[in-house]
């Protein structure tokens, strides 16, 4: 028994020696039966031809494959390499076809090209043809073709590869990118490389680190900056004229669906020494330390939607923002920020070093919550909705003034004119300027003429004005321009002794948050704010103030206008440098402001403002005296009188 079960074992080890030596001995024909189905079998799925020059097994378990590329049909070869090192699953040569356990992949070349509406690429992210009638009245939807852009990505996603050498480049008419890679490792999930971007003239060096699961859709990767140039988002300068820059960033998508036409994708982006910098925003860098978004975002037909559980982070405040952009029938936008309750001192900390400079360092106690509404259909403009709410707790206070002391208009302080960033006159807001004027040295035609015009709810508001606001807001979406401000006279007040000129985004948040603090913490009296405004205010070339506009105009002290010089005065405030244009060459006023005279004077007599004796008395011409009357009436009449009817765009006429 004992010698059967030898000759049993012998003989079966030996049959196991032959079939290995066959085996062996015909890997060759295994590797080019297996190469032979991959090349039918992506031949058969895409129009193009995938080439391999020579393949064949350098050791027992490696083989080498030379010379690949995959050209489409008619088009620009899209991919070559040199060569492929591969290890070879030696189970699969018994199951009669080779697996690939890992690739080496040497000096690969992916070259995309784009003439016209022409791609050597584009048939790889195409859907099947179906037999579906084609409905040609639907629009582009943007979310099927990023979910096969994402399928197609990660389906094509090896286990473990080394490539090294790799280069891409995208070239179009009007565009060139090339990437190089001296490496990218992919190692059961784990990514690593190195990478170098030229775009748009702008060269990044940075490393990536990251992990892969392609059956779950999932990706984690971080970008390090290779150099201290940090990492720069190319065409940010040639289409907006401006710079996003960075230092690091993580990025993470975790979930992907696509359903009922439309894909949903989460995930989280974060970024560390995030600049920012446009004219529009600021005057200088944008600095944010720390920032980050959970995000969840919907595309469609004709459809972008950031969905309200997206929660943004700057630095230590948080909020959950829900945006919108629907394009068909009708093209609508909507914009909703929402926070919790954050403490005071976290707020004013986490504002952008340098962005706000006034709000650089204050220390507070309390805690801040915001709320912002905003919808509009282009096609009914009228419907806009637009509210904001800053709310704060009972015990929020300001404990400490940082760079500015808001509160030093309480007070007698100096005042300094800018005009494109230059001082151009400073002078004292109190007694001891001989061109100040207590508010009851100043006529009431004119306080009142101004309030009318600029802001008749001041004394009521808190400082600001929604539904003015939100009447800008439809006459800059008519004009397809910034028209029209809105803003409150509590605004105008900060911008001109807080602020500089330029109209940033940045000036308007931080004007925003000023008059808040203002008016919310009665900071200042509703008095002290319009005698402050009423002596700063500009009225013409280098006159400031009621009591120097009085002079200047009429030869008279503020308390002795009446009501024809106020409207004449308030007229002006919108563009004091045009002063002249309100004149003919003989000083008196042209035609058209004689509709700014009849509006400004009917809405001062219903108000009981006026009585109608002095509406019925009020004509609309001035005589001038001082030095305006030099300027204006011995200057030759060059100025063309504008025949367009007047509209005013203040705010206080939007009630009635």
């Amino acid at each position: 028994m004992k010698n059967k079960i030898l000759i049993w074992g012998g003989s079966l080890l030996a049959f196991v020696l032959v079939v290995v030596v066959l085996l062996f001995s015909f890997r060759s024909r295994v590797l080019q039966y297996t190469i032979e189905r991959v090349i039918t079998k992506v031949e058969n799925k895409y129009p193009a031809d995938l080439n391999i020059g020579n393949a064949e097994f350098v050791t027992w378990n490696s083989v080498v494959l030379n010379d690949i590329s995959f050209v489409p049909h008619n088009l620009d070869t899209l991919f070559t390499t040199d060569s492929v090192h591969a290890t070879v699953s030696f189970r699969s040569i018994f199951k009669g076809r080779v697996v690939f356990k890992r690739l080496q992949v040497s000096n690969g070349y992916l070259t995309a090209r784009k003439n016209g509406e022409e791609t050597n690429f584009g048939f790889l992210f195409k859907k099947a043809e179906s037999t579906q009638p084609v409905d040609t009245t639907k629009g582009r939807n943007y979310g099927a073709l990023l979910n096969r852009v994402i399928e197609t990505a990660f389906d094509n996603v090896p286990d473990q590869v080394d490539f090294r050498n790799l280069n891409a480049s995208y070239q179009s008419t009007n565009r060139i990118i090339t990437v190089a890679m001296p490496y990218l490792r992919i190692n059961d999930g784990n990514v690593e490389s190195q990478v170098s971007i030229l775009a748009d003239s702008v060269e990044n060096n940075m490393r990536v680190r990251g992990t892969i699961d392609p059956g779950d859709y999932n990706i984690k990767a971080s970008l390090y900056a290779f150099d201290k140039k940090g990492i720069r988002l190319p065409y940010v300068k040639k289409k907006f004229d401006g710079e996003v820059a960075f230092d690091t960033l993580h990025l993470s998508l975790t979930d992907k669906r696509y359903r009922n036409e439309k894909l949903t994708v989460r995930g989280r982006a974060m970024v560390n020494n995030l600049v920012l910098n446009h004219e529009k925003l600021n005057d200088e860098d944008i600095l944010v330390k720390e920032s980050a978004v959970d995000y969840v975002v919907s595309l469609g037909e004709n459809l972008f939607e950031v969905d309200s559980a997206t929660e943004v982070r700057v630095n230590r405040a948080k909020a959950n923002i829900y945006a919108a952009y629907q394009n068909k029938p009708s093209k609508i936008y909507d914009l909703q920020v929402k926070t919790e309750s954050v403490p005071a001192n976290d707020f004013f900390g986490s504002l952008p070093a340098g962005l706000f400079e006034n709000l650089d360092g204050i220390k507070a106690q309390g805690e801040l919550k915001y709320k912002m509404k905003f919808h509009v259909n282009m096609d009914s403009l009228k419907q806009v909705v637009f509210n904001s709410d800053l709310d704060a707790s009972e015990d929020f206070k300001i404990l400490s003034w940082g760079n500015t002391n808001i509160q030093k208009i309480n007070g007698s302080f100096v005042h300094t004119v800018y005009e494109y960033g230059k001082p151009v006159r400073t002078f004292t807001v109190g007694p001891a300027n001989a061109f100040y004027s207590p508010i009851n040295e100043i006529s009431k035609y004119l306080r009142n003429a101004i309030l009318t015009a600029e802001d008749a709810g001041f004394y009521s508001h808190k400082g600001f004005h929604e539904e003015a606001f939100r009447q800008a807001i439809i006459k800059n979406l008519e004009e397809g321009e910034f028209a029209r401000g809105g803003s409150t006279i509590s605004m105008q007040l900060v911008k001109n002794v807080f602020l500089s000129r330029k109209k940033t985004v940045a000036r308007k948040v931080e004007e925003a948050i000023i008059v808040w603090l203002i008016e919310n913490q009665n900071l200042v009296s509703k008095n002290r704010m319009f005698e402050v405004y009423l002596n700063i205010i500009e009225w013409g070339p280098n006159v400031y103030g009621a009591k120097d506009a009085s002079r200047f105009y009429f030869g008279k002290q503020p308390s002795e206008l009446n009501l024809a010089e106020a409207i004449f005065l308030t007229s002006i405030i919108p563009s004091p440098k045009r002063y002249r244009s309100s004149f003919d060459s003989h000083g008196n006023l042209r035609s058209h402001k004689g509709y700014y005279y009849r509006l400004i004077g009917g809405i001062m007599r219903r108000r009981g403002l006026i009585t109608e004796e002095e509406y019925q008395n009020l004509y609309p011409n001035v005589t001038l005296y001082g030095r305006a009357r030099d300027l204006i009436v011995t200057a030759p009449d060059t100025v063309a009188e504008d025949t367009t009817q007047f509209e005013l765009e203040t705010i206080d006429l939007l009630d009635f």
